[in-house]
């Protein structure tokens, strides 16, 4: 397991995303904003309705490059769905 310290000395490990949600996500972009790093990308999810209506297609997050994350966690904080899961390395 990677652990390190903070600048104050406090040790730290890092929890690296490894799930998102997206039945939970909305798409509000705001976790894409905030990754320091090229992890997310917003794609087309359709809806699971049986109706054969266009408008059932909504943009989502995904994590794009998963091995690309730092473990920072910024994404999960400004989540207003709670859609990601973490694991230390």
């Amino acid at each position: 397991m990677i652990t390190g310290l903070t600048r104050g000395g406090v040790e730290w490990t890092p929890q690296f995303a490894t799930n998102l949600d997206q039945a939970k996500c909305i798409g509000c972009g705001r976790c894409y904003k905030v990754c320091p790093r090229n992890v997310l990308d917003l794609v087309e999810r359709e809806l699971e309705d049986d109706d054969d209506s266009d408008d059932d297609n909504m943009m989502v997050m995904s994590l794009a490059n998963p091995l690309d994350c730092i473990g920072c966690g910024s994404c999960g904080r400004v989540c207003p769905k709670s859609c990601y899961t973490y694991a230390p390395a």
